[in-house]
């Protein structure tokens, strides 16, 4: 989780909507073992991949690969589809605080790695899990409530799984990128091992299943981290809560900090950074209209 440039082609891969670049997950923080809490991006040009005969599933493509670590090559704009009334804390949500507060997590992921060279190709390991397998892991991870009982208020959107899990991956839950990210929520070794210390946890980087876990669960920790520091510990991530300036809300800073990495977004006593605009905004759309929604 956390790195700092983009990765593969989810578009290359089965005929998608919409593409970005592909970038990695490094974080998280601190609370008790019950508590819970990754970054890729797109390209575009969508084309239909070859159909792996035994599952029947899309195999990676000659196009996801050559655009792994690739910028996006148009800027996908933020839904302005109607949305869901904040629920949650009553009220409209707090603007971000000038200057950040002091963080309550005081326990941090490791920095992020150095890119990879752009001519670097991911490798493959393993066998892909079928769309359907995907699907179920990344609704299981969502479903989880994280931070039950310091922030019990906690909950990450499925289409915010999802769509990070396309931004990173294309829904590939075997390929490993040139810079270490691992998987469907492309989570980097040094940020599983952090995580799996600070929630007393043993999740296993290499199985789907668990690799959801630690993307949903690094996300939920980048929403307590940012949403102290931010947001007066409002947690909601609510597209209805943005504006049209990226640093206006709680959900644009934790999909920015989950490719960038928690420092480049939060620092204390600095304002609130979105240093990645197109990275969002990819992420952004799709959440609305991403082919894996229907999936």
């Amino acid at each position: 989780m956390v790195r700092w440039t983009g990765r593969l082609s989810a578009a290359g891969l089965a005929g998608l909507l919409l593409a970005g670049t592909l970038a990695g997950c490094a974080d998280r923080g601190d609370s008790p073992a019950a508590d819970l809490g990754a970054p890729v991006a797109v390209t575009d040009a969508p084309t239909e991949a070859p159909l792996d005969e035994v599952t029947g599933e899309p195999t990676p493509s000659a196009s996801a690969v050559e655009s792994m670590g690739v910028a996006p090559s148009r800027t996908a704009s933020p839904t302005t589809r109607p949305t869901k009334k904040p629920t949650g804390t009553t009220g409209s949500a707090p603007k971000p605080r000038a200057v950040a507060k002091p963080p309550s997590e005081t326990k941090v992921p490791p920095a992020p790695p150095k890119p990879a060279p752009a001519s670097c190709k991911p490798s493959y390991k393993g066998t892909q899990a079928s769309r359907s397998a995907v699907k179920a892991a990344l609704t299981d991870a969502a479903g989880r409530t994280y931070w039950p009982t310091s922030a019990p208020d906690i909950k990450i959107p499925l289409d915010l799984v999802k769509a990070t899990a396309w931004q990173e991956s294309g829904w590939q839950s075997n390929i490993y990128a040139c810079d270490g990210g691992v998987g469907l929520m492309q989570v980097m070794s040094g940020t599983a091992t952090w995580m799996n210390q600070r929630f007393e946890q043993s999740y296993d980087i290499d199985d789907y299943r668990d690799n959801a876990y630690l993307g949903a669960n690094y996300l939920a920790w980048l929403t307590k981290y940012i949403g102290d520091m931010y947001f007066e510990s409002d947690f909601r991530l609510d597209a209805a809560l943005c504006t049209s300036e990226l640093n206006s809300c709680l959900l644009n800073a934790v999909i920015a900090a989950y490719n960038y990495g928690h420092a480049a977004v939060a620092e204390e006593g600095e304002p609130l950074t979105i240093p990645n605009p197109s990275y969002v905004r990819n992420v952004r759309a799709l959440m609305t209209e991403c082919v894996c929604l229907t999936y």
